[in-house]
């Protein structure tokens, strides 16, 4: 791995565009070139990119309409940029009842949502005896096996799970794969200097990139459907961006499973350890976005959240995404509440008059849905929705 916020290669980025249009596969310190790119090279870079993704995706750009679940808010890691995170009896902690998942996954199907995002911590089981209490209360004997009965009930009610619960083992995601039409986890960084005393993930034992990298290959030795991706502004210089979308496009190499890759950028909260911390700049995220498209190719889903960046659309589409990722018509991004939802008629007006067409998707991308990668219990659930799509139903 190239040394943290250094450009080793002596390629001209030039020479590096001009290899990825020709479809060569680009190496780390290529990448780090190009993350590293000067305010001159910036504009040719974003061109490749954007070339690249037409190529791939065409002028489509999708998203997916979801019901924000926060199944449990309460987590075991500390991480300093984090408000989702609660302790037991903190104000505003909550785990959901399955019953209140029915309720908001039917209210959901009614206003035309198909994916069902179970979002929680990490293994609060292991922190706090109160929620092993409350999950004996519950029936369940861990998070896991309350996510797979929550799962069960948003499929009762008409939508998809898809399920981002933090480190899971093979098992666990083993037992969810019947339920779930994809699930995901974020890398973040593969650097471990964010995990030293002071980083951002000192007291984060789950953000260990080696034990991220570990799901993400035993989910696609599993043939899961996988979203990932990298957290901007949190403490990682250029290059370990760089080197960690390397190492996402590796994986994807070896197993093809890596339907997705989203490029997020930190916000600063006031009531977070990091409230004062930059965010990053547009131009780091731009880089960042292009970098992603030129490394990974034309047939990557390269997404970006639009709430984060509502200022950013038609750049973003520039850089070379062809995803927007998921929006909710009902429930707010509880990991950034501050940020709400672009309204999809504007979204889609500013898409169009940048030359793109928004197109709702599933949360399994069409080139997913076949016998390898969906398990049999799921398949008429994706492929009725499949069909509602191509009928034009919303």
């Amino acid at each position: 791995m190239a040394e943290a916020g250094t450009s080793l290669h002596p390629a001209p980025v030039f020479d590096i565009l001009e290899r990825a249009r020709a479809g060569e596969p680009l190496d780390e310190l290529d990448a780090v070139r190009l993350i590293e790119c000067s305010d001159g090279e910036l504009p040719s870079v974003l061109r490749s990119a954007a070339e690249l993704r037409d190529r791939g995706k065409g002028r489509e750009v999708t998203y997916s309409r979801k019901v924000f679940l926060p199944v449990t808010n309460l987590c075991r890691d500390r991480c300093t940029y984090c408000t989702f995170r609660k302790d037991p009896g903190d104000p505003g902690a909550w785990t959901m009842t399955l019953k209140q998942i029915a309720q908001w996954s039917r209210r959901g199907r009614e206003m035309g949502c198909k994916e069902a995002l179970m979002c929680l911590g990490d293994k609060p089981e292991l922190a706090f005896r109160d929620y092993r209490d409350l999950l004996a209360e519950l029936g369940a004997r861990s998070t896991t096996e309350y996510v797979v009965s929550a799962c069960r009930v948003a499929l009762q009610e008409g939508l998809l799970p898809h399920t981002n619960a933090g480190i899971m083992t093979r098992e666990e995601m083993r037992e969810l794969r019947p339920l779930n039409a994809s699930m995901g986890l974020m890398l973040e960084n593969i650097s471990p200097r964010l995990r030293q005393r002071g980083g951002v993930h000192q007291w984060a034992p789950d953000k260990d990139p080696a034990l991220r990298m570990r799901m993400l290959e035993e989910a696609g030795e599993l043939r899961v459907p996988f979203t990932t991706g990298i957290l901007l502004g949190i403490g990682e210089s250029a290059a370990e961006r760089a080197q960690s979308l390397f190492a996402i496009g590796q994986l994807h190499q070896r197993f093809g499973h890596i339907q997705e890759v989203i490029i997020q950028n930190f916000r600063a909260k006031p009531d977070i350890p990091m409230a004062e911390a930059p965010e990053p700049g547009t131009g780091e995220m731009a880089r960042a976005i292009a970098t992603a498209r030129l490394l990974l190719g034309p047939t990557m889903n390269v997404q970006a959240p639009p709430n984060l960046s509502p200022h950013e659309i038609e750049l973003f589409l520039q850089a070379g995404i062809n995803d927007w990722g998921g929006i909710s018509p009902l429930s707010k991004d509880y990991v950034n509440p501050e940020a709400p939802w672009p309204h999809l008629e504007a979204l889609a007006n500013r898409c169009a008059r940048a030359g793109f067409h928004l197109k709702q998707r599933l949360a399994i991308y069409p080139e997913y849905i076949n016998a390898e990668w969906v398990d049999t219990a799921m398949m008429p659930a994706i492929t009725r929705f499949s069909d509602e799509l191509v009928g034009g139903l919303t």
